[in-house]
């Protein structure tokens, strides 16, 4: 009987459960939507296991609950992340999770695995009676059901099967409608980020390419405020540059200090954060409020460059009231997009900037600028141009640079190819004019950006009062050396017919003389050194060059200067060996420089201070230095005084012509050698130079 009996129930039994498993399959499998499908297996389980609760949660791939529906009776309930954390970390879900085993629990309050809430208390609901399976498909767990009952041990090993075979049959239908809602999430994303990326770089200007920004992410979040905040690189601050929605107008140039408040945060760490009730979040500080707008839910992210985070986009307050699980996900890639535009738009804005500041400068120069292509074709001029060279501006563009000067090809190289380097060069030539006469222009060739096109830059400097002035100064060279050589030697005979005739008892007389012949000496000096100097700026070569001792030489140049040192209260030092190599070079001329240098020295070199005179030999060059203890020589003048007629400028600095060092240096370069000027550790000025010591072949030409 037993077994006549229990076969048809146990027919009956499976068919049952047969009928139940298609039904399910064809309920789950007709919906693609993650919030049907979880509606549908828990009305299933409801209706065919029985409880008055029922829930499902959904994992992603890392088993974090991404999704979840809850049902109390007939109604569904809002939850929070919070919440469903908790539950798959630490309640029976959590169980189910770990151990991807089912669960039956017949007292809730006797099974530690069940997380208590409030409601739980004796005094409420009590004890209860739960299922939970997890959800698998391929394997692969995908989510956890759950079934509550009011009432304890309502449950039992059969509703247990049951809820397993309904898990079975939903747990790929799950999978598959995550995959899907998923997949429809992220085209929405891709969709708004296109059509961002489409709208916001339709501009070059900063204000729309903000308001674009703020327009797609209203439109994207449906929030009711959005705003941009970008860095000010000078204090640090982010300053809120853009605002749309709801009083707007009251976040627009806010100022938020460096690391504060929920926007410095996310610049600082350079990610986003969302805040789904900010009433509740630390992170949502005074820093962030704003008058008029109640924040309730707020979600922020970086504007990010390949240089880092330049700002932070703000979107308060969600229509709907809670952000989507996309929320956060939107933002970021806002602004990413955001970040590049903005940087474009800074370059764009900054490039413009100088083209308008060069196109100024162009126009506003009193030099004449001329832009030419790679083939010296003139493309550009501006008014001191043609003014100067009398051409009209039509006329100057039908030209070739080469039509208005002499271009010096060894400088700018062939087809200007030195310029297209980098390398900008400067020269002297003559403007051609349009009436056929010739300006002297000092001529500036320079590589640039011209209106976004590569080209060549041609400053031409009108140097006609700078000739005149070289002119007069050369008239008055002549003058002096012609003038006054020749009364100068008449002084110098007559200082030596004087000093014969005095009787060598008269100090007082001689010591006249001295003073008398020491300063035609200098006078001497100065015109010899007017001669040469003009003689080597022509390019002619030292003449008398010879095997020459130059010690006694620099002893000689320390004597002429000793009176005065004595007059300053000044030291002479020597640190002249007692040998020094035989040098090729004109006496007479490292005479002068060596003197000159002292002097130089003596002018600078406080009363009471030390002057010092040295030699080396260099390998084959001997270098000479006269060190001082004055002032020093600021780094800007350092060869420029060595220009002629350059000296240094200030109240309490001596006078002169500026001839000396001009003279000392073309005197050391015409011997082959070369002349600097150096700090010293302490205080003070090195001059330095060095001269071709006499090779074997020169000195046996010379005794021959």
């Amino acid at each position: 009987m037993f077994r006549s009996f229990s076969k048809p129930a146990h027919e009956d039994r499976t068919r049952a459960l047969l009928e139940l498993l298609y039904h399910v399959s064809r309920e789950v499998a007709t919906a693609l939507d993650l919030r049907t499908v979880l509606q549908r297996v828990l009305f299933e389980a409801m209706r065919n296991v029985g409880g008055e609760r029922a829930s499902i949660v959904v994992l992603d791939d890392d088993k974090k609950p991404v999704d979840a529906t809850i049902v109390y009776g007939q109604q569904f309930h809002e939850h929070t992340t919070q919440q469903l954390r908790d539950t798959v970390e630490r309640g029976l879900a959590g169980w189910v999770v770990s151990h991807r085993k089912a669960a039956l629990l017949p007292d809730t309050m006797k099974d530690e695995r069940w997380l208590r809430r409030p409601d739980d208390a004796l005094e409420k609901t009590g004890s209860k009676s739960a299922i939970c399976v997890p959800l698998l498909a391929r394997e692969k767990l995908v989510g956890v059901l759950t079934l509550v009952h009011s009432v304890p041990n309502a449950f039992n090993e059969e509703h247990l099967e049951l809820m397993q075979a309904i898990a079975d049959q939903a747990g790929v239908a799950v999978l598959n409608a995550r995959l899907y809602t998923e997949s429809q999430r992220q085209a929405r994303v891709m969709t708004a980020l296109a059509e961002s990326a489409a709208s916001i770089n339709t501009s070059l200007r900063m204000e729309e390419v903000l308001q674009r920004i703020l327009n797609q992410t209203i439109q994207a979040l449906q929030v009711e405020t959005a705003a941009v905040a970008l860095h000010d690189a000078q204090t640090g601050d982010l300053v809120f540059r853009a605002a749309t929605g709801q009083n707007a107008g009251n976040i627009i140039n806010r100022r938020v200090p460096p690391g504060e408040g929920l926007i410095g945060l996310v610049s600082r760490e350079g990610r986003g954060v969302v805040i789904p009730a900010v009433a509740s979040d630390k992170r949502f500080t005074d820093a962030d409020r704003f008058s008029g707008i109640r924040a309730k839910a707020v979600v922020a992210a970086p504007i990010q460059t390949q240089a880092g985070v330049i700002g932070v986009i703000e979107a308060i307050n969600p229509v709907s009231g809670t952000f989507d699980p996309d929320a956060l996900l939107v933002m970021t890639g806002l602004g990413s997009l955001a970040g590049t535009t903005i940087q474009n738009v800074q370059f764009y804005e900054r490039i413009d900037a100088a083209h308008r500041r060069y196109r100024e400068l162009f126009e506003g120069s009193m030099d004449a600028i001329f832009i030419t292509d790679w083939d010296g074709r003139i493309l550009e001029a501006n008014r001191p141009a043609v003014a100067m060279s009398g051409y009209s501006d039509g006329e100057l563009r039908a030209m070739s640079i080469a039509d208005l000067h002499a271009v010096k090809w060894e400088l700018t190289g062939e087809k200007f190819k030195t310029i297209y380097e980098g390398d900008g060069c400067g020269y002297e030539s003559a403007l051609k004019q349009a009436q056929g006469t010739k300006m002297p222009v000092e001529v500036y060739v320079r590589r640039v950006d011209f209106e976004e096109s590569d080209s060549i830059q041609w400053l031409l400097r009108d140097i006609t009062e700078r000739k005149e002035l070289d002119a007069l100064r050369d008239d008055l060279t002549s003058m002096i050396y012609h003038d006054l050589r020749s009364p100068l030697a008449n002084v110098v005979s007559s200082i030596e017919v004087l000093s014969g005739l005095i009787d060598s008892s008269e100090t007082s007389a001689h010591s006249i003389l001295d003073i008398a012949s020491n300063s035609t000496a200098r006078i001497q000096r100065l015109v010899d050194s007017l001669l040469d100097l003009n003689r080597l700026e022509a390019g002619q070569s030292v003449v008398n060059q010879q095997a020459t001792d130059p010690l006694p030489i620099l002893r000689q140049a320390l004597k002429d200067v000793t009176p005065a040192v004595e007059g300053r209260r000044q030291t002479l030092v020597s640190e002249l060996p007692e040998q020094l190599p035989i040098l090729w070079a004109d006496a007479g001329m490292v005479h002068r420089v060596a003197v000159n240098l002292l002097e130089n020295a003596i002018k600078f070199t406080p009363a009471g201070g030390n002057i010092t005179i040295g030699a080396k030999q260099d390998g084959k060059w001997t270098e000479f230095w006269v060190n001082d203890n004055g002032p020093g020589i600021p780094p800007e003048y350092r060869e420029r005084i060595f220009d002629k007629f350059t000296r240094l400028r200030g109240k309490d600095k001596p006078g002169g012509l500026g001839v000396g060092l001009a003279f000392c240096r073309l005197a050391v370069q015409g011997h082959g050698g070369r002349i600097w000027v150096e700090d010293l550790p302490e205080q003070g000025s090195s001059f330095r130079f060095t001269l071709p010591i006499a090779t074997a072949q020169e000195i046996k030409m010379q005794e021959k």
